[in-house]
């Protein structure tokens, strides 16, 4: 009898996390990345010129819509040299 309660138990956590409310979830994730994204250009702009705080966050909204980390990394390191 135990057995049968516990599969139906897991039967039941399996069920739930088939069919969580991407909706919500995607939501969530979505407002942590716009905060973290608007405390990093904060940071940047404190740290960088006017002008090279422009180009990088040009260049971090490029890398994201091209799906490219190495763009933006790049364009941070050419700064850096600066």
């Amino acid at each position: 009898m135990m057995k049968k309660n516990t599969r139906s138990l897991l039967e039941e956590l399996e069920y739930v996390a088939e069919n969580r409310d991407t909706t919500h979830i995607i939501e969530s994730r979505a407002n942590n990345i716009i905060n973290s994204a608007i405390h990093l250009l904060e940071v940047i702009d404190r740290n960088y010129s006017e002008e090279q705080a422009a180009i990088l966050e040009k260049k971090l909204l490029i890398a994201i819509k091209n799906r490219d980390t190495e763009k933006f990394s790049k364009s941070l390191k050419r700064s850096k040299g600066q």
